[in-house]
């Protein structure tokens, strides 16, 4: 029988009196903390504001969250297994070690089954754990004024080839080639549902996605070409603006974006955008419900192709468009995060119905 993730109301009553009935089945994100617990966790109580409840110990880290030090959510949902419990323990204890399948070998473990186990256990396998994790400090760094060097020693990459190699794989260009004259600036967002790539000139943001998200490495081709190449680390003064008005949403406040935006597409694309951005906060659309909006309702699939092709997630709010029954459908930032997004804007326009 599949479990359904009750409201938000329902898990904070639940965490505030350590309802240990949804261990292993529903975890909590604290935002001002940047650690996820379990609901039994005998922790101070955060706010509620603060809190975003997740299915999963995957979800949890693809949002950006550490494993609590007083509930040990990771050594909880790794139960009697012996192999499990000795890994997470030797991830907790290395957390920026560049971990391989040899390292597994060694301690004895075959990899594939660590794999399958983790990923059945966890819903994310061990070396992505760490990998995750590597990646944003190593991006921090970048973003500060470091040097490619610091950059790779701050992940724990052994060679400047290694994590040249490990940052083109990842983000789709190597670090050395970004500039410091640039026209475009890379920079690093972190939200409640995970780690997000931001690039904006002086006057507008150009791209916001996932850092997880597949299609992120041909995007930032695409801008990289458009510019010559000329894509530096650091930050505009729109991308304050931008964080300012994400943590807003994200806290229930507000689901209106102001700051200004670039799209790079076709005239067909731009238009589907445009009219993505009129859906209202805590609607939904399918995706024939938007060809119609926009003057050709024959055009569904090339709609859904426009839908897929946003790179400006969340503020292009392309996580409102469901199937024509009102089935989530698919999302380049995962599922999860989609049902996340629906959950916290229905919550929004019900809060502004209560105060109305």
């Amino acid at each position: 029988m599949l479990f359904t993730l009750p409201d938000h109301d329902t898990l904070y009553h639940a965490l505030v009196t350590r309802d240990d009935a949804f261990d292993g089945r529903v975890f909590v994100g604290v935002t001002s903390t940047g650690i996820f617990c379990r609901l039994s966790c005998p922790a101070r109580n955060p706010k509620p504001e603060n809190c975003v409840f997740y299915e999963t110990v995957a979800d949890c880290m693809q949002a950006g969250f550490r494993p609590c030090k007083r509930c040990q959510p990771l050594n909880f949902m790794a139960g009697g297994d012996e192999v499990m419990l000795t890994l997470v323990k030797a991830l907790a204890a290395d957390p920026q070690r560049r971990w391989t399948e040899d390292d597994i070998i060694r301690m004895g473990f075959d990899p594939s089954t660590v794999r399958r186990n983790f990923k059945r256990q966890f819903g994310v396998t061990f070396l992505e754990m760490a990998r995750l994790n590597r990646l944003r400090v190593s991006f921090e760094t970048l973003a500060g004024g470091g040097s490619v060097v610091d950059a790779q020693l701050d992940a724990g990459f052994e060679s400047p080839s290694a994590f040249r190699a490990a940052f083109t794989k990842i983000i789709g260009q190597a670090p050395g080639h970004f500039v410091d004259d640039a026209v475009l600036k890379a920079d690093w967002i972190e939200t409640p549902l995970g780690s997000m790539v931001v690039i904006s000139d002086a006057k507008a943001i150009h791209l916001l996605e996932f850092v997880d998200r597949k299609a992120l490495p041909a995007e930032l081709k695409k801008l990289a070409k458009m510019c010559s190449g000329r894509i530096g680390f650091g930050r505009y003064a729109v991308v304050d603006q931008l964080e300012q008005q994400l943590a807003a949403y994200h806290a229930g406040q507000s689901a209106r974006f102001t700051v200004p935006l670039v799209f790079h597409g076709t005239g067909f694309e731009k238009k589907v955008w445009r009219a993505l951005c009129a859906i209202p906060e805590g609607e939904t659309r399918s995706y024939g419900e938007l060809a119609r909006i926009i003057g050709q309702p024959t055009a569904t699939r090339a709609v859904a192709r426009a839908n897929g092709a946003n790179q400006l997630a969340l503020v292009v709010p392309c996580h409102r468009v469901v199937g024509a029954d009102g089935s989530l459908t698919g999302y380049g930032g995962g599922l999860w995060r989609k049902r996340q997004l629906i959950e916290i804007e229905r919550q929004f326009t019900q809060d502004l119905q209560k105060r109305a």
